[in-house]
């Protein structure tokens, strides 16, 4: 969403429609580009005193929780379409964008029945989204997994030829192989290249003669290949070493070399499957997951007005959007539309309000 929103109740005095004209023309004279919305709250089940104070004590909690999961999963999706090279396509909840569901909400009776009870209600929507966050962790992982095999290949073959796969820069014909002769592979440092082919010949006996050959250069090291008698490879390597020349471990194999080939390839395959898979997943999931924390919201809503209001539920809820420049002059106005006792909640940032906001870490206040 790229407004910030309040959703806010206030105490009903008179009748619910005269405090809504009220407030309609106190934003429009006041705050006119303050957009304003009715939220509808059904008529719940309140229970006793003692389970909405049970009840209150675990709300801030539960509300950090399943809004934290639902920034998990928008910043999955941002992610994975970064990863992309795209763009996050417009969040949607039942099919609407996320502002329009807010700012248009109607409680699911079918998905939370009203006569059930709030702890039911809150409970529920926790498990589910505790659910949602297993399963994104579990995708993620799977999703991870695999880019990370993918990274480890692409390291091999970008880095430097002291640590990088060879096989891409050896062609059959480079390799001398047979009962008593060998091709060994030397990474030379650039520096020392004059160094190489004036002394290789005589790092031990038993050396073909002008068998090396440049195959590859990076900015730090040369690949070079020489060929000798099997029995004194040891004897070279040791020899090389020595004056600063490494020798590098390789066989040449056509079907080796294929059967990674192919294996880049699935995994490029699956990882692409996996993240398609995921964002799709993700999408929906975010859906979900908004949907669940707007229901919560209302029995936060619900709960906290009934204990801050009193008996029987007599509240206006309502949903608005300041500015960040017009937050006071809001709170100004909701201050001069409560009673005087419940008017000074709207007086400062540092106290607590008569709200249940959406990301507030205040027990009620607009956050």
């Amino acid at each position: 969403m790229a407004n910030r929103y309040w959703v806010v109740s206030l105490p009903v005095q008179g009748s619910a429609s005269s405090l809504w004209n009220r407030l309609q023309e106190q934003i429009s004279k006041h705050s006119f580009d303050t957009p304003l919305y009715r939220f509808n709250i059904p008529s719940l089940r309140v229970g006793t005193l003692d389970s909405l104070l049970s009840l209150s004590d675990d709300l801030v909690k539960s509300n950090n929780f399943v809004e934290g999961v639902s920034h998990k999963i928008r910043r999955q999706i941002e992610e994975l379409e970064r990863v992309s090279g795209g763009e996050s396509s417009s969040l949607t909840v039942d099919g609407v964008p996320v502002d329009s569901y807010l700012t248009r909400f109607v409680w699911d009776e079918a998905k939370y029945p009203t006569m059930s009870p709030l702890r039911e209600i809150v409970d529920g929507i926790h498990s589910q989204v505790a659910k949602i966050e297993d399963d994104l962790k579990v995708r993620v992982g799977e999703y991870n997994n695999v880019r990370s095999q993918l990274n480890a290949i692409n390291r091999k073959q970008a880095g430097s030829l002291a640590v990088r796969d060879l096989s891409n820069l050896v062609k059959p014909e480079d390799i001398v192989s047979s009962e008593h002769l060998v091709t060994l592979l030397a990474v030379v440092p650039k520096y020392s290249q004059k160094d190489w082919l004036a002394s290789y010949e005589t790092l031990t006996n038993y050396v073909v003669p002008r068998s090396s050959k440049n195959l590859y250069e990076d900015n730090e090291y040369a690949l070079y290949t020489v060929t000798l008698f099997n029995r004194v490879a040891d004897n070279f390597k040791t020899s090389a070493r020595e004056k600063g020349f490494q020798i590098r471990e390789f066989e040449y194999s056509p079907e080796a070399q294929e059967g990674r080939k192919q294996e880049l390839e699935k995994l490029v395959q699956d990882q692409e499957g996996l993240r398609s898979s995921l964002l799709q997943w993700c999408y929906t999931s975010y859906g979900e997951v908004f949907s669940s924390w707007m229901h919560f919201c209302a029995v936060r809503i619900f709960s906290e007005s009934i204990l801050r209001y009193g008996l029987p539920p007599s509240f206006l809820s309502f949903v608005l959007a300041p500015s960040l420049k017009g937050e006071k002059k809001v709170r100004h106005i909701l201050e001069g539309l409560c009673d005087s006792t419940n008017s000074t909640y709207w007086k400062a940032e540092d106290e607590v309000g008569a709200m249940a906001g959406l990301g507030g870490e205040a027990d009620t206040h607009p956050q």
